[in-house]
C-alpha cells in the first residue's frame, strides 16, 4: 500500500465516521421523516417513469400495465401535436394561464390585508373565531360547495334570482362565471394563506414596532415600513410556487361548480378540464398523457425561472 493509498483510505474511512455520526444525532428526525420520504417514493418518483406514456399509443393488455406499455408502439410527438393542433388549444391556455393570474394576484392581496388585520386584534378568541371560520371552506369538497352555488344560482329556485327578482339561467351566461370562479377560488383558500402570513407578522420582533411608535410613526406607518417588508420573502416565496402552479386549475372548481355545462365552455375550459374530457370522450390515454406532461415540464422551467429571476434580484427571498 503506497502512502497516498493509505491517506485516501484513512480520508474515506473520516468521512464515513462523521456521517454515521450525524446519522446517529439526527437519527430520531430520520424515522419521523421515512414515512413521508417512502410515501413520495412510490406516488411521485417512481411515477415518473410512466410518463413514457405521453409518447406512446397506448392500448390496455390483460397481462398488466407494464406489458401494456411495452407492446403500445412508439408515436413519438404525435401526441402533443393532438393536443396543440386542436381548435380549444388557445383558449384552454388563455382560460387556465388568466384564471391563475388573477388567483396569485387576490390571494396575495386579500391574504395579507386579513393577516395584518387578525394581528391588529387584541381579543383571542375573536382572532381565533375569524381564523376557523375563514379556514372551514378550505377543508370543504368542492361538490359539496357546487350544491351551494345550486342554492344560490339555481334558474327557478335559487336565492339569487329571488333577491334579484329576474329569472336568469346563470347557468347559461358565460359573462358572469369568471366572476364566480375568480369569487369562490379565492374564498375557499384565502383561510389557509392568511393564517401562513399571520403566524409571520405574529413573529415579528415587536421592538421594531415599540421604536416606530417613539419616533412617532402611526398605524399605517409601521405597516408600510415594518409588517410589509417582514412579510415580503414570504410573499415572495408563495408568489414562486404559485407561478410553477400557472398551467394547472383546480378540477373541483372549473368541473364541478359549473357542472361541466356546455354554455360555458368558452370561460369554465383549462387544461385539467380538457384532459378530463378528452379522456372520457376518446378513452386515449397517450393524449392525456401528453397534455399532463406539458403541465408539469412547463410549470417547472416557469418555477426555476421565476426564481431565478427573484435570486437576481434578493438572494435571500428565492426558493433555492
Amino acid at each position: 500500500m503506497t502512502p497516498q493509498s493509505g491517506l485516501e483510505n484513512s480520508s474515506k474511512r473520516k468521512k464515513q465516521s462523521k456521517f454515521w455520526q450525524k446519522f446517529s444525532n439526527n437519527g430520531p428526525f430520520v424515522i419521523f421523516a421515512l414515512p413521508g420520504a417512502i410515501w413520495m417514493i412510490f406516488f411521485f418518483y417512481i411515477p415518473v417513469f410512466a410518463n413514457v406514456v405521453a409518447f406512446k399509443d397506448f392500448k390496455f393488455s390483460p397481462d398488466g400495465f407494464l406489458a401494456s406499455l411495452a407492446q403500445s408502439k412508439w408515436v413519438g410527438f404525435q401526441n402533443f401535436k393532438f393536443l396543440f393542433s386542436s381548435n380549444a388549444a388557445w383558449l384552454i391556455t388563455k382560460n387556465t394561464l388568466l384564471y391563475n393570474l388573477g388567483f396569485i394576484i387576490l390571494n396575495l392581496i386579500i391574504a395579507v390585508f386579513f393577516a395584518i388585520v387578525m394581528s391588529e386584534l387584541r381579543h383571542k378568541k375573536l382572532v381565533k373565531t375569524y381564523q376557523t371560520s375563514m379556514l372551514l371552506p378550505y377543508f370543504l369538497s368542492w361538490v359539496i360547495i357546487a350544491y351551494f352555488v345550486m342554492a344560490f344560482l339555481n334558474p327557478e329556485k335559487g336565492l339569487l334570482n329571488s333577491i334579484l327578482h329576474t329569472d336568469i339561467n346563470w347557468y347559461a351566461e358565460p359573462k358572469y362565471w369568471p366572476f364566480f370562479l375568480l369569487m369562490l377560488g379565492t374564498w375557499k383558500g384565502i383561510g389557509y394563506n392568511s393564517i401562513l402570513y399571520f403566524a409571520t407578522v405574529m413573529g415579528i420582533d415587536p421592538t421594531y414596532y415599540e421604536a416606530a411608535m417613539v419616533d412617532g410613526a402611526g398605524k399605517w406607518q409601521q405597516i408600510k415600513n415594518i409588517t410589509i417588508p417582514q412579510l415580503l420573502p414570504l410573499m415572495t416565496l408563495m408568489t414562486i410556487l404559485a407561478v410553477g402552479n400557472i398551467f394547472r386549475a383546480d378540477f373541483g372548481l372549473f368541473y364541478t361548480v359549473p357542472q361541466n355545462s356546455g354554455a360555458l365552455y368558452n370561460v369554465t375550459s383549462v387544461l385539467d378540464t380538457y384532459i378530463y374530457n378528452g379522456l372520457t370522450a376518446t378513452g386515449d390515454i397517450g393524449m392525456s398523457s401528453a397534455a399532463s406532461l406539458y403541465q408539469s415540464v412547463v410549470g417547472c422551467i416557469l418555477l426555476v425561472s421565476t426564481n431565478m429571476l427573484v435570486r437576481r434580484f434578493d438572494g435571500d427571498s428565492a426558493l433555492f
